[in-house]
């Protein structure tokens, strides 16, 4: 599981404090060098680049978390088949590999709600796999002993996706914008708070109240959107879909 470069809150702080920064030293610039007509115009060209910006990063981010919801759905889905599909073989292998797979259902739930990037992640991770390995060799093995080729065509089709998905949900945490989109957007806006300080000092004083609207207002659009890339970390959170396979395991927990 993947971590930001840069901690959320650290950026947003930076952002916020370089754009108070720019745009008093634009308005200091603007008076020393004065005003022309023409930066207004250079400033709204940045501006509309900087809003196709955030656009299409926070569209990008959004699509990304609801990709990784669906995909905590689609291996509740798989594991799910897979453990109905146990009945299909022979009576005496259905109970160790029933407590198996409610073994391999607690830690895929440890892999991923436990720090990402940490050792205990990790720790689950490798365990999982080591499972994985278990149900395989357990379930094929009673597949074949029953003599029937559909019951082993079923079970390892089941087995084989539940066990596929999640190679797709760790490219998927994986899977984020260059580092250089942050770096841009960062500049970018830096840049637009420099050209809006630069244009006020045509009207000789900054106005504070719209300064900090658009600074706090900016922050929290990137806040969110960098959020919405590390749902396991932030205030936006992918841990409601995680409760799928919390009720998945206790409904098939022996009481």
């Amino acid at each position: 599981m993947s971590q930001p470069l840069i901690d959320p809150w650290l950026y947003s702080i930076a952002l916020l404090l370089g754009l108070l920064i720019c745009v008093q030293a634009g308005f200091v610039l603007g008076r020393r060098y004065g005003v022309k007509g023409e930066a207004n115009t250079l400033s709204g060209a940045v501006f509309g680049l900087l809003g196709l910006l955030l656009a299409f990063s926070f569209s990008g981010a959004a699509s990304r978390f609801e990709h990784r919801r669906e995909l905590i759905t689609q291996e509740a889905n798989a594991i799910g088949t897979a453990y109905l599909r146990i009945d299909l073989l022979p009576a005496a292998a259905q109970a160790p590999l029933r407590e198996a797979m409610r073994k391999y259902m607690q830690q895929r739930l440890d892999t991923y709600q436990a720090m990402p990037g940490s050792a205990s992640s990790a720790r689950a991770w490798a365990d999982s796999a080591a499972t994985q390995q278990q149900i395989w060799t357990q379930a094929t093995t009673a597949a074949q002993a029953s003599g029937s080729n559909a019951a082993l065509s079923l079970v390892a089709s089941a087995l084989n996706e539940m066990f596929d998905i999640t190679t797709t949900r760790l490219a998927a945490t994986r899977n984020h914008p260059p580092a250089v989109i942050d770096l841009m957007l960062f500049l970018l806006a830096l840049m637009s708070a420099l050209l809006a300080g630069y244009g006020m000092a045509e009207g000789g004083r900054v106005p504070w109240l719209q300064v900090m609207v658009f600074a706090v207002a900016l922050t929290v659009t990137v806040f969110v959107i960098r959020d919405l890339e590390y749902p396991r970390l932030g205030l936006v959170r992918v841990d409601a879909a995680d409760q799928l396979l919390v009720e998945m395991l206790h409904g098939i927990t022996p009481r």
